[in-house]
């Protein structure tokens, strides 16, 4: 209301007059808020009285500073009932105004109002704004429970608050992460060793109305759990909570402690250092969601992958946003695929570890820069260099391929610049990374000697050639991914047939059976012919709509 009140001053418009109930309302909550800060002001003075020598002892103890104690405006409560009213009523306080604020509660039997917090050191509630609005007690010694807060009240709803938003808000507009932790005193540590956009919600789990209060102030917040059970637990509630209301333009990531460990103490014993190697390490939504369920489902016996493949396409179809949750499809399916192909290699590895010993041929190398899955990468990021119109529809595929090095550090650059640019031109982009110091690795693509580049990589292709071209050479990295895009655009095609949806469907159905049939793609005999394996002269390698020469076939069989 005060920045309506300014941006109306400055534009020369009266403010409507405020109806009397709404003016009624104001003044209540003006006068509780003030009830409050007389609260937080008595707590925070008690605090330095000879008589809480043991609850400054509990938080020095907790390695806090007495800096960090004022910054927090942490207090003591009092060992016994009955302190606060009889303070506050010097001001005129009342009990039925401390009961309206939260901090006494009225016996339901004898109409008597008793304390809330007693014996425990107190930790003031403020909304992002940075207003009074609770306060949460911990007590000392060994009652229950530890940690108590303020009810709900005409200031204070659990449900939508965080402890320390007011603080983390101002982090965040100044380029900070904003993390999710436990508790109060997590929130506290974090802030004191620096990591300063840190909240933890109010003695519930994770609500919607807290996760778009989150979103308000970042669009990839950080959720931090521990890591046991009961951090499985949440994380996996938050994952299923957050699904149905992800966007472009908000999601989650979530970072995992390690067992035993939670922020605070992960703090005090390993340094900050430690605390942000996992937030560096967190998982994005799709990978968190897909360990969790993977978990959860087990995929020992068919019927497990079965039913946990069935439940990655139900996670995914609670996402409201259309093309997010085909992405999301896509993505879960592809990791699914990609366990598949792991533990299918380890079953194999086993079964020839108990085999009859036979004579061994040499073990084959390890795909280098002239080997055929170099080529292939290679090829499809010419493609993309000259055609990178088609990272709209193929980024997924190609984020998920084992690339070396170089091609790795070159795919990461040539996302990132597609990620901020509205103009996906390919003189833009190799310029972008010509001037970004990856000249050297855009010529190994682009002019490479010993291997021309097929005509589907090249700079005069046609769209669709080159885009034929690409899911061609792309079955050969990855057939299942390739059977998944085929399934995927089918649907499209099905929910919506329009001629981009129909090109895409035909495009991936052609490179699908050229696949399947055996069709070369080339780049195995070129990196052969590379290596000077092959005796015959080299010619142009082609891909799209013009068939494979039968050079090209002799070489294959």
């Amino acid at each position: 209301m005060d920045a309506v009140e300014q941006l109306a001053a400055e534009a020369g418009l009266e403010m409507p007059k405020p109806s009397r109930e709404a003016a009624e309302v104001e003044r209540r909550q003006h006068e509780l808020a003030r009830v409050l800060d007389a609260a937080a002001a008595r707590y925070q003075r008690r605090l330095a009285l000879p008589e809480s020598q043991r609850a400054l002892a509990y938080l020095h103890g907790r390695g806090l500073s007495d800096e960090t104690i004022r910054r927090f405006g942490l207090g003591w409560s009092g060992e016994g009932r009955g302190a606060i009213s009889a303070e506050l009523a010097r001001d005129g306080v009342t009990q039925a105004q401390l009961v309206e604020v939260g901090l006494m509660r009225r016996d339901e039997d004898t109409g008597r109002a008793y304390d809330l917090f007693f014996n425990r050191v107190m930790f003031p509630i403020r909304d992002r704004r940075g207003r009074l609005i609770s306060f949460g007690g911990r007590i000392l010694g060994d009652g229950q429970p530890k940690y108590v807060n303020g009810p709900e009240t005409a200031l204070f709803s659990k449900r939508r608050n965080f402890y320390a938003l007011d603080l983390a808000r101002e982090a965040v507009r100044g380029g900070a992460v904003l993390v999710v932790v436990e508790g109060y005193m997590d929130v506290i540590a974090l802030h004191q060793a620096g990591i300063v956009a840190a909240v933890a919600p109010l003695g519930t789990a994770l609500t919607h109305e807290q996760l778009e209060e989150l979103w308000r102030l970042s669009p990839s917040p950080v959720l931090c759990f521990d890591g046991d059970a009961a951090g499985a637990r949440a994380a996996a509630r938050a994952a299923e909570l957050a699904l149905p209301f992800l966007a472009p333009d908000r999601t989650l990531r979530l970072a995992t402690l390690p067992a035993g460990e939670d922020p605070d103490t992960l703090v005090a014993r390993q340094g900050v250092a430690s605390f942000n190697t996992i937030l560096a390490a967190a998982r994005p939504l799709e990978q968190a969601l897909y360990d969790l369920l993977r978990e959860a489902c087990g995929q020992a016996t068919p019927e497990q992958r079965a039913a946990f493949r069935n439940r990655l396409d139900q996670a995914a179809q609670r996402i409201q946003d259309k093309a997010l949750s085909d992405e999301y499809r896509a993505a879960l399916r592809g990791l699914f695929y990609a366990d598949r192909r792991r533990d299918r290699a380890a079953q194999f590895a086993t079964s020839a570890g108990n085999a009859i010993a036979m004579p061994r041929a040499a073990p084959r190398p390890q795909p280098s820069a002239d080997g055929a899955d170099y080529e292939r990468a290679r090829i499809l990021t010419a493609i993309l260099l000259h055609h990178p119109a088609l990272l709209r529809d193929v980024d997924h595929a190609y984020a998920g391929i084992p690339l070396q090095a170089s091609l790795a550090a070159l795919r990461n650059a040539i996302r990132r610049w597609a990620d901020h640019t509205d103009r996906l031109h390919s003189a833009a982009l190799i310029d972008h990374l010509r001037s970004s110091g990856l000249e050297r690795d855009v010529n190994q693509i682009l002019t490479r000697a010993t291997v021309p580049l097929p005509a589907c990589a090249a700079r005069t292709a046609t769209i669709a050639d080159a885009e034929a071209g690409r899911w061609h050479i792309f079955g050969f990295l990855n057939l299942e991914r390739l059977q998944e895009e085929v399934r995927l655009a089918g649907s499209r095609a099905a929910l919506n047939l329009t001629p981009d949806t129909q090109r895409r469907l035909k495009s991936l159905k052609d490179a699908l059976n050229e696949v399947m049939a055996g069709e070369p793609d080339g780049a195995a005999e070129s990196a052969r012919d590379a290596q000077g394996a092959g005796t015959f002269a080299r010619a142009p390698i082609r891909y799209g709509n013009q068939p494979p020469s039968n050079l090209m076939r002799n070489l294959r069989h």
